[in-house]
């Protein structure tokens, strides 16, 4: 009987600690928003811009798995860092359905952060719809975020306020051209490279590009077993979870864990917003 006793004791006592596990999984940590901050030392970079404040939100999924008014809330917190410039890295919705995630959208939309020198944003797979391949999609989330002054670029390149930022379009969309991307890149100007997959980073099409890029995609795995990489990864490269990395000829990429989410549960990747310093290189 006692070692009976035992077994049950020690089942309901597992049962309970996976009951708090999932809750926290779902409730807890998906709304657990992080500031990251960090430096960013950049090459060529304008001395009247040292010190300035570049953030990064990405994948904010707008849809129908999590209550948008988080991601409300949390560019309401974010504005409070009154940053200097801002970059969104694709994925403002999650697969297309409906019109009514455009409306939610709109909603979100009218209340996203703004930078106070410049404000750039370019377009993830989930801005292309089923299967990548809506163009229509991305061209309706593409215009709404210009109608709100965000500089979308799609393979293109555009100074701002003395910072070069490089736009890719989406890797697995159906209009990515990274050599048009990179066709007129001046090695002399200060720049910044953003591109929503991080797989980008190993084409042959960065020249002599030595700087940071900055990803999202790949939500750190959303959920990751305490020291083990995540178990899914939407990447070809699998070095490519999250954060800081370094890459080879003097590039560095920064995967932010995104704001959203695919599905709404997280275990040891909270979201992310992420705060760089800009300092020169």
């Amino acid at each position: 009987m006692k070692r009976r006793a035992f077994i049950k004791k020690t089942f309901l006592g597992l049962t309970g600690v996976g009951l708090l596990g999932g809750l926290y999984a779902w409730q807890i940590e998906p709304f657990w928003l992080e500031f990251v901050k960090m430096k960013m030392p950049v090459k060529n970079l304008p001395q009247d811009l040292v010190g300035k404040t570049l953030m990064q939100i990405s994948d904010i999924h707008i849809g129908n798995r999590f209550d948008y008014n988080y991601i409300i809330e949390s560019f309401d917190k974010a504005r409070e860092f009154s940053p200097d410039f801002v970059v969104y890295t694709g994925d403002y919705v999650s697969t297309y359905k409906d019109e009514v995630q455009f409306d939610k959208l709109t909603k979100v939309l009218d209340k996203c952060v703004m930078g106070k020198l410049g404000t750039i944003g370019i377009l993830g797979n989930h801005d292309y719809g089923k299967n990548w391949k809506q163009n229509e999609v991305a061209l309706k989330v593409s215009s709404m975020l210009t109608e709100r002054k965000v500089s979308m670029l799609r393979n293109e390149q555009k100074e701002i306020n003395g910072l070069n930022f490089i736009g890719f379009d989406d890797y697995w969309g159906t209009n990515f051209n990274g050599e048009l991307t990179m066709k007129d890149f001046d090695n002399n100007k200060a720049s910044i490279a953003l591109c929503h997959n991080p797989d980008v980073c190993d084409l042959e099409i960065w020249k002599d590009f030595k700087g940071w890029i900055l990803s999202g995609h790949t939500h750190g795995g959303q959920c990751k077993p305490p020291f083990l990489p995540p178990l899914l990864l939407p990447v070809k490269n699998k070095k490519y979870t999250a954060g800081k990395i370094n890459l080879e000829n003097g590039r560095t990429l920064y995967i932010n864990r995104a704001l959203g989410h695919l599905w709404q549960i997280r275990f040891n990747v909270r979201p992310e917003i992420t705060i760089f310093e800009l300092q020169k290189g």
